[in-house]
């Protein structure tokens, strides 16, 4: 079912400069990416391509309910035979309990309901399927970016996981990320009221402060962080 939204941000060009910042995030949730594979929200592509790298996936169905951002992500993948884009929603285009693996990146802040979109993904898994989930963390943080990204929200580390565990899901790995990315979003969002990320500081933040800043939290899980990287799992039922 084809959508007519348009999405209203201005960053995913300047986030394909975050090449240390994606491939980190692909470091944690490497073990948990089965075969079939459903990525909801892959705006232009940019993490659909950091997962192709994985010889785990067979096939990859690339969600994108944006109109402005589906042609761009279409053509992207259009020679790759494992890949299949689809302009629509997690809950009307996919066959339930065929899947095992659905990634979100920054994707669960965007959805109003979001207790309905976890639900709606973990009906789309197969029993013992996984869920990946990034998402903003610290609603203090909160701000201007958000507003003009079209948040709904940031999340805390007690809230979402009671919001997967509500939804059916029992937690694999739930931590902060990007601890050195706080004082600089605080300063942007809260201080600066900026409304837009420049490639050049994307580029300077991933090359400069995260490929070390990352480093140090793959030893040592900080306390707070910018984000939340989470991995559910569908829970078994009776039957299954």
């Amino acid at each position: 079912m084809a959508s007519h939204f348009c999405y209203p941000g201005r960053e995913l060009d300047s986030l394909v400069e975050a090449r240390n910042y994606y491939a980190t995030i692909l470091k944690y949730f490497r073990p948990y990416v089965g075969a079939r594979v459903v990525e909801v929200g892959a705006g232009i592509g940019t993490f659909s391509n950091f997962l192709l790298g994985l010889e785990s996936i067979e096939e990859l169905t690339a969600l994108e309910i944006a109109a402005n951002l589906f042609p761009i992500l279409s053509r992207r993948f259009a020679a790759d035979s494992r890949v299949k884009c689809i302009n629509g929603h997690l809950h009307h285009d996919l066959p339930a309990g065929k899947v095992d693996t659905v990634v979100s990146v920054n994707v669960l802040e965007h959805v109003e309901n979001d207790g309905e979109f976890l639900r709606a993904a973990r009906n789309l898994l197969a029993p013992g399927g996984t869920l990946l989930l990034f998402t903003p963390a610290l609603p203090a943080l909160y701000g201007s970016l958000d507003c003009q990204f079209g948040h709904y929200r940031r999340y805390t580390k007690a809230g979402l996981a009671k919001e997967l565990q509500s939804a059916g899901f029992s937690l694999e790995c739930l931590r902060y990320f990007d601890v050195a990315g706080v004082l600089g979003w605080f300063m942007a969002n809260r201080i600066l009221r900026r409304e837009s990320i420049s490639t050049s500081d994307v580029r300077r933040y991933d090359r400069f402060v995260f490929s070390w800043s990352s480093w140090l939290e793959r030893r040592w899980e900080p306390p707070v962080g910018k984000n939340l990287l989470a991995v559910g799992r569908r829970q078994r039922t009776t039957g299954e």
